[in-house]
Formats: C-alpha cells, sequence, structure tokens
C-alpha cells in the first residue's frame, strides 16, 4: 500500500531504523523491509530493528493495522548470506542466541495485537515465507514465488516451522520443507500460505480493501479474537473450552467497546472506534 510522504509518518519517540522504512496513515502502518541489494534479506541488525519497530506499533495507539511489505523486486529472501556465513562460524552459544533473537522477531509479528497483512511480491524464500505466515492476513501478487529453501543448504526452517505448519499444514509441509521447491502464488493459495492472489497492479488495491475491512472493525474485538484463536486452536472442545468461550464472550460483551457496537448497531450509526473515538 502506497502512502505519500506527506501523510505519512514514523512511530511517535522512534528513531530512524536502518533496513526499515515505516509510514503511518489513517490508523494503517506500514512497514516496509528496506534492503533490495539483497532482496530485503534479513541479518541480526535487521531482526533487531523489526522487533523494535513492532513493539513500539503495537503500543501505538494510532496504529489499528499494520502492513508488512518489501522494497524492490522482492519481500524477503530470508537470512542475508553473509549472516549465515559469521553464523557457521559461532559457537553453540552464540548460535543459540542468534536463533533466539529470531525466533523474538517471528513472536512479535505473530502475538501482534493488532491485526497484520502481508503484501507479497517477488520471492519470498526461507525466513520469508515464516514472515507471511505470522501476519493474520496475506496478499499475493500473481508473480510471487515462494520456497522454504532451508534444506538446499543442509538447514532446517526450525524458527518458523510452528507458523508456517499453523498455515499450510502437516502434509503440505512435508512436502515443502523436504524437497525445497519453489512454488507460485496459486499453489500458495492452494495450501492456505496466502488469502488471496491478484495482479501485481492490483496489490496496493487489494490490501488498501483488506485495511479498510479491519479499520471498521473494534480494535479491542480483533485482540481479543486473535487472543481467542491462540487459546483454542488444537484442543478438545470439551467442557473446559466451552466454559472458557462462555466467560469470555461474556466478559467481551460488557465490555464499553462491546457496549458502544451494540447500541451503534441498534441505533444505525457508525460506532466510536470508527469516529475517531475509542
Amino acid at each position: 500500500m502506497a502512502i505519500d510522504e506527506g501523510s505519512g509518518r514514523a512511530p511517535t519517540g522512534a528513531r530512524e531504523p536502518r533496513g526499515l522504512a515505516i509510514a503511518i496513515a489513517d490508523g494503517v502502518a506500514t512497514v516496509t523491509l528496506a534492503r533490495p541489494e539483497v532482496h530485503n534479506a534479513f541479518d541480526e541488525a535487521l531482526i533487531a530493528e523489526l522487533t523494535r519497530a513492532l513493539k513500539a506499533l503495537d503500543a501505538d495507539p494510532a496504529v489499528r493495522v499494520v502492513v508488512l511489505g518489501g522494497e524492490g523486486r522482492s519481500f524477503c529472501a530470508g537470512a542475508d548470506l553473509t549472516w549465515m556465513q559469521r553464523m557457521a562460524g559461532y559457537d553453540h552459544a552464540a548460535n543459540l542466541a542468534d536463533a533466539g533473537a529470531l525466533a523474538a522477531m517471528l513472536a512479535a509479528l505473530d502475538r501482534l495485537a493488532k491485526p497484520t497483512i502481508a503484501r507479497v511480491h517477488g520471492a519470498a524464500y526461507g525466513g520469508g515465507v515464516g514472515l507471511v505466515a505470522c501476519c493474520d492476513i496475506a496478499v499475493a501478487a500473481e508473480d510471487a514465488v515462494f520456497a522454504l529453501s532451508e534444506a538446499r543448504l543442509g538447514l532446517i526452517p526450525a524458527t518458523i516451522g510452528p507458523y508456517v505448519v499453523a498455515a499450510i499444514g502437516r502434509r503440505a509441509a512435508r512436502r515443502y520443507f523436504l524437497t525445497a521447491e519453489r512454488f507460485g502464488a496459486a499453489d500458495a493459495l492452494a495450501i492456505g500460505l496466502v488469502h488471496a492472489v491478484v495482479p501485481a497492479a492490483g496489490l496496493d488495491a487489494r490490501v488498501r480493501e483488506l485495511a479498510d475491512a479491519l479499520l471498521a472493525a473494534g480494535p479491542r474485538a480483533q485482540a481479543e479474537s486473535k487472543a481467542l484463536i491462540r487459546a483454542v486452536a488444537g484442543r478438545a472442545i470439551d467442557d473446559t473450552v466451552i466454559a472458557d468461550t462462555v466467560e469470555w464472550i461474556a466478559a467481551v460483551r460488557a465490555s464499553p467497546e462491546g457496549r458502544e457496537g451494540i447500541a451503534a448497531f441498534l441505533a444505525r450509526r457508525p460506532p466510536a472506534w470508527q469516529r475517531g473515538g475509542s
């Protein structure tokens, strides 16, 4: 989604991040990986910057939606080869710390209380697929190409694995983790990695439509919905789960946002969050 320089702003109180471009306009924060010379591959510096940026955006009351994209020809080609070469020389403790930082970045994106959209074009390889899987919604251009390429390098998609398996399921993971083959946007749609595939020229418009839909919903309801998904996914629908959901909806109904939403619906007026209120 394009944001004019005059209408966007950086997060309040934030320093200029290296390897990222961030703009906020009309409740939407656009975070762009800005290392086009290496197809937006990440190293330890970019991992740290993106983690900091995500936490700042989650805490910024002006932000309702976060869009993640890439500058240049690619979304994200995964790990920077120079960084990987350095990691190969690390001892076990250093490798643990490095992998832990990557895992923390993915967790920050996955656990963001606010809705997230991946805007995918060009290459999304390795860790780039992990970023897509961590976002709530993913839209790909028809020319996007994906690969879980780690096995070709004698590696495994470990830190991204839980998110990718949650997105595409065990069966597809068993194929793509093991073959490390490239696959196109249509296949990514078929296995559930992305939600929509559009012509490249229509990518920004589709992302904007989704952002507008997200802005129309209640922000607390969205945060609670994300927490609900994490709480019930993979659990048996037993008496404990049923009781938990009963408690949950009762609390949300009685919340200020829940009461406002119902009152607005009955009065046939926009709710406060659509009018710039809380």
